[in-house]
């Protein structure tokens, strides 16, 4: 077995934390970095001490990844986990968490497996009540954590459970390396989450699946992706499990083949979901909850956030499913539809981990972020990047000076209620000939009928742009965009559903037509 070089400085780490007379050191390190592997040198070295090991996971598809990483290295195991055939006399188990629990825990219809050292996967879940309850029925023996996100999901540490950080390397040191790829994102729409409320440093689920299971919206994502990203095998994070499915039906109306996973799929099923999505049978999988952590498929290269969250844990869970490099992979997108790009910020940035349980990483975070620079959103492509000359993705050039932004809700499908308060007297008038040369830019660049960006207009302020005729076409806003598309989506609603179709350029100009953005011949 060999290591790459920090994998072997992460084991050689956390041996240092041991001999510093600590019992339960957490390691850090990326999705992608291979903590299997790490974990698998660690089984090693206690095996040849003569330790028994038991190896934690909350998931069947870690079970058997890590299962497959002890064959190849010629090491004996057993599993306890249902379905499963017991060898309990292995110095080696491999351990599904809720199996465990229930035999040994609260049925008791089998003794807790012996172990001297326990290694625990995914371990920002140790803080649940069935990991906490078996860490706890091992109090002598030495419990090393592996993580890519070592907080709860409300930003506080995992102190309560264990007693170093060790840190492994960074996102973007890996990604340097070649061991990650390069992500590029994409930020099209923002959803209005003002009303949603906060609970436990995350959106509350109810109301946030409300807010987002809304059919324009649904509509958008979608669309968006037919744009952005047509040819890439693409993981959605949905809120919950019926807006993970109305996504899938929009995506089956486009002709992408498509389909939905949720934690109450059957486990047969749910493995031949992820084997057609594997082959490329399948373009599409929306999830709700399922695949955010501990699932590997490197061929995926599009993770589309339809989730909002505030919790900088699930947000760089989510887009770390698309990191890993495979055959012919370049790079992988990251289509935000949540507003976490702009509220976390890019998942190469430097993070200030602690074990701390009083702090809490997402507040520290955006301390620091508020220090740093901005990000720009291209209001041609919706790239996301930082401050630079140009758009990396279409080579739009930033302006140097931006104008007053119009006083919209920064969300391409929300219910502009704020504008509909606001009438013609309230906007200045170079906000007024700002909106209507940004109109006349939309209507050049879609090819829409003379008058449109006029009509448009009157629209928006209740006149005709009279005073105004001499303005020329300007490059629309991001915030001007939303506007037209929040429009475009609501006449659609009177449109006819669009009909099955294969992901090509008539598919996607069929596709805009069924959102009222019909061109000019």
């Amino acid at each position: 077995m060999i290591l790459r070089d920090y994998q072997t400085a992460a084991v050689n780490n956390l041996r240092a934390s041991l001999a510093r007379g600590n019992r339960s050191p957490l390691l850090t390190a990326p999705t992608g970095s291979g903590k299997t592997i790490i974990a698998r040198a660690l089984v090693e070295g206690a095996n040849a001490k003569g330790k028994r090991v038991l190896f934690l996971a909350p998931r069947r598809e870690l079970i058997f990844q890590t299962c497959e990483k002890l064959e190849s290295a010629g090491i004996p195991y057993g599993v306890l986990m249902a379905g499963q055939v017991p060898r309990p006399w292995e110095p080696v188990q491999v351990a599904c968490v809720p199996t465990l629990t229930t035999r040994c825990l609260r049925n008791k219809t089998q003794p807790l497996p012996k172990a001297d050292l326990l290694i625990v996967d995914e371990a920002h879940w140790s803080i649940a009540q069935q990991t906490r309850a078996l860490l706890d029925a091992y109090p002598e023996a030495v419990k090393v954590g592996l993580t890519a996100t070592p907080a709860r999901a409300d930003g506080r540490g995992l102190g309560a459970m264990y007693d170093d950080l060790v840190l492994g390397p960074s996102v973007a040191e890996l990604t340097a390396q070649g061991h990650l790829v390069p992500v590029r994102y994409f930020a099209p729409t923002k959803p209005d989450l003002a009303k949603v409320k906060i609970v436990r440093g995350d959106y509350d689920q109810t109301q946030l699946g409300h807010r987002m299971d809304d059919p324009k919206l649904v509509g958008d994502i979608v669309a968006n992706w037919a744009r952005i990203a047509p040819t890439r095998k693409t993981v959605v994070f949905a809120v919950n499990v019926s807006h993970s499915m109305h996504l899938r039906d929009r995506f089956l109306e486009l002709g992408v083949n498509a389909e939905h996973l949720d934690g109450a799929t059957p486990k047969e099923q749910r493995a031949a979901m992820l084997q057609r999505l594997r082959s490329g049978e399948t373009q599409v999988l929306c999830n709700c909850e399922v695949l955010t952590y501990g699932w590997d498929e490197p061929s995926i290269s599009c993770a589309v956030l339809a989730r909002p969250t505030k919790s900088l844990a699930r947000y760089f869970q989510m887009v770390g499913r698309v990191l890993r490099p495979s055959e012919g992979k370049a790079d992988c997108i990251a289509i935000d539809h949540s507003g976490a790009v702009d509220e976390i910020g890019f998942v190469d940035e430097p993070i200030q981990w602690s074990l701390s349980d009083r702090d809490n990483v997402n507040e520290r975070h955006a301390k620091a972020k508020a220090k740093q620079p901005g990000k720009i959103t291209c209001g041609e492509c919706a790239t996301v990047f930082s401050a630079r000359g140009t758009c990396p993705n279409c080579g739009t050039e930033v302006p140097r000076h931006f104008a007053k932004p119009i006083e919209v809700i920064h969300a391409e499908l929300a219910e502009l209620e704020r504008d509909k308060r606001r009438t013609n007297r309230e906007w200045a008038p170079h906000e007024k000939r700002t909106f209507y040369g940004e109109l006349l830019g939309v209507q050049h660049e879609r090819g829409y009928r003379h008058g449109w960006a006029a009509n448009q207009y009157r629209e928006r302020l209740g006149v005709w742009p009279n005073a105004y005729k001499d303005t020329p076409a300007l490059q629309p806003s991001l915030e001007t965009r939303s506007w037209v598309q929040s429009r475009l989506i609501r006449y659609a609603k009177s449109k006819t559903k669009v009909q099955p179709r294969e992901v090509t350029q008539a598919g996607i100009r069929e596709l805009e037509r069924s959102l009222g953005m019909e061109r000019a011949i």
